[in-house]
């Protein structure tokens, strides 16, 4: 994954990121589709996140650290995600990138 890797991956949000009284809403953890091991998942640092919901709306967010030794990753969103993402599929790009999805016509 060097400057000119323009790859999209794919990810699973796993839910917010637990402390044991505290829920942290602002940190999401998100297993990325391929990446197992924590030398992989540290490249993704700084990447961008999208995640969009059934309505259509749009969170965008930044994967800031690596949670444990097998891929999965910290991400910071603005504004948070809500409770239902959990479980939803997530786009990571590299920063520079803007992903744009054509609006589906009625």
């Amino acid at each position: 994954m060097s400057g000119e890797d323009k790859r999209v991956y794919t990810g699973i949000i796993l839910g917010y990121r637990l402390g044991s009284n505290t829920q942290y809403e602002k940190q999401v953890l998100i297993r990325v589709d391929g990446v197992n091991d924590r030398a992989s998942a540290s490249r993704l640092i700084g990447w961008k996140v999208l995640y969009r919901d059934g309505k259509g709306n749009e969170y965008r967010g930044k994967i800031v650290h690596v949670h444990g030794s097998k891929g999965v990753v910290i991400a910071v969103f603005k504004p948070n995600l809500p409770g239902q993402a959990r479980g939803g599929n997530v786009y990571i790009y590299p920063k520079g990138i803007e992903l744009v999805f054509e609006e589906e016509k009625q």
